[in-house]
């Protein structure tokens, strides 16, 4: 299925249309509750790419035709805005498919990245991701172009979505896991410490007490849904009629993973996940 970049769209109703965002898998479900929280007048229209999961061990190349084909789909359900939920679409994929389409977007790295160059009191910021997203140094560079002075270390910690997608949230083996990885970061003197993958929000608990009170951390969800927020109000596109909205999810595979494990990820009751044909699009 072909989307042409000049597709038009009409303005009849606009506003009123739902958020599109997709991930790799289920982690973006942390974006989703942070925009629900944040814009409760709004319809969010989630796709999972449970069947194709994990990218951040496919190539630039394939990653791009993955997020091509996930705008595609949500472009067919009407939305008129995109969240990239995905740490390696965004890092992989985002500018390239922004220049096929003119519907906005938005990825998960500007804003963390942003967020943690306002909180950082000593420079000295801490990065923890999949293997892919480190190996990028998308947050690095991000960061780094808006002050070159911050020394920022990445460390890959691909043991905590494993970890979130079983939901050992708050169990014994998490902070051993925990304590392990981020004893690098607790040696190079951070206070501020980027969760630089949509999976680790429901582990903020256990990185906060590994690393201590004096470190901040930056959750890339929440800092994504507001700029989703400060953006559509820029454009004019805040839906301001008050009424339930019907959130909707979709994924290539496995519909009943993610309707179990969404408890860890989001905090409105999924009771209908829809599988579809992702390779159609």
């Amino acid at each position: 299925m072909s989307i042409q970049k000049n597709r038009k769209y009409s303005n009849k109703n606009l506003s009123e249309r739902p958020i599109g965002v997709f991930d790799s898998g289920i982690g973006g479900l942390t974006v989703v509750s942070q925009v629900i929280r944040q814009l409760p007048n709004e319809q969010v229209i989630y796709f999972g790419d449970t069947g194709r999961f994990p990218y951040g061990i496919r190539s630039a190349e394939v990653i791009k035709r993955f997020s091509r084909q996930n705008v595609n789909f949500l472009i067919e359900q009407n939305v008129k805005f995109i969240v990239v939920a995905c740490n390696t679409a965004s890092a992989q994929a985002l500018d390239y498919i922004r220049r096929i389409y003119t519907i906005p977007m938005v990825g998960v790295i500007e804003p963390g990245a942003k967020a943690a160059v306002r909180y950082t009191k000593n420079g000295r910021i801490g990065v923890i991701g999949t293997e892919g997203t480190i190996a990028s140094s998308s947050y690095t560079k991000a960061m780094l172009r808006i002050n070159p002075k911050l020394k920022v270390f990445g460390l890959a910690c691909p043991l905590f979505v494993s970890l979130a997608e079983n939901g050992y949230i708050d169990k014994k083996a998490s902070y051993l896991v925990a304590e392990d990885y981020l004893e690098f970061m607790k040696k190079k003197n951070i206070d501020t410490l980027v969760l630089g993958c949509t999976h680790y929000p429901p582990l903020k608990k256990v990185i906060g007490k590994v690393m201590g009170k004096k470190v901040h951390l930056v959750d890339s969800a929440n800092e994504t849904a507001s700029i989703v927020k400060q953006t559509l109000f820029k454009m004019g596109l805040i839906n301001s009629r008050k009424k339930t909205r019907r959130h909707k999810f979709y994924v290539s595979d496995t519909p009943a993973r993610l309707k179990k494990m969404s408890k860890y990820f989001v905090d409105t009751t999924i009771k209908k996940v829809v599988r579809i044909d992702i390779n159609k699009y």
